[in-house]
């Protein structure tokens, strides 16, 4: 449409317009809305709705991120996302306990541990393991360096054994 009407267009980066790029008035919308709804037969929403939706699945598959979807939206102010959809979080939360608890105490999908029973206290190596169970020590950080060096030459010995990789490999180090 830009390209037809050329400078008679008024550009204002709309996602509903008229066909000359003018904003287009509400019950506008609407009437589409009710029509498209009516011939499809779906669920009857006000357009807004939309907008609902957009930012409750926004808040859900950032792990609730207020003030990114406060941003996005367009609310001037973060608490007015938070009054109207904390409930989204509230109900994540209280699923994530729910799960944490079947877990832990009653070992539901936990490799080795008879379900029904207490899942046993993790062993931990150093208090900065115990306080944080995903940080690596140094000394195991070497360790796995060391590891990986010895399977890096092992695989290297397996593919210089075949004559083909060997000549193919030689060509590629030449070549670099």
């Amino acid at each position: 449409m830009i390209e037809l009407f050329g400078d008679e267009y008024t550009n204002n980066n709309l996602v509903f317009c008229h066909s000359s790029g003018r904003p287009m008035e509400g019950q506008v919308i609407n009437r589409g809305l009710k029509k498209l709804i009516k011939d499809h037969n779906l669920p009857d929403v006000v357009f807004h709705s939309f907008r609902h939706a957009s930012i409750t699945y926004k808040l859900k598959w950032n792990g609730g991120d207020m003030k990114s979807v406060q941003g996005d939206s367009g609310h001037a102010r973060m608490d007015m996302v938070a009054d109207v959809y904390s409930h989204i979080i509230d109900e994540d939360r209280r699923f994530n306990a729910q799960k944490f608890e079947e877990q832990f105490y009653n070992a539901k999908g936990l490799r080795g541990v008879e379900e029904g029973k207490t899942a046993p206290m993790p062993k931990f190596d150093s208090a900065i393991e115990m306080l944080d169970p995903m940080a690596v020590s140094e000394e195991a950080k070497e360790k796995v360096v060391e590891k990986d060096e010895d399977d890096n030459a092992a695989l290297l010995a397996k593919l210089l054994a075949n004559p083909e990789t060997a000549a193919l490999i030689k060509a590629l180090a030449k070549a670099m």
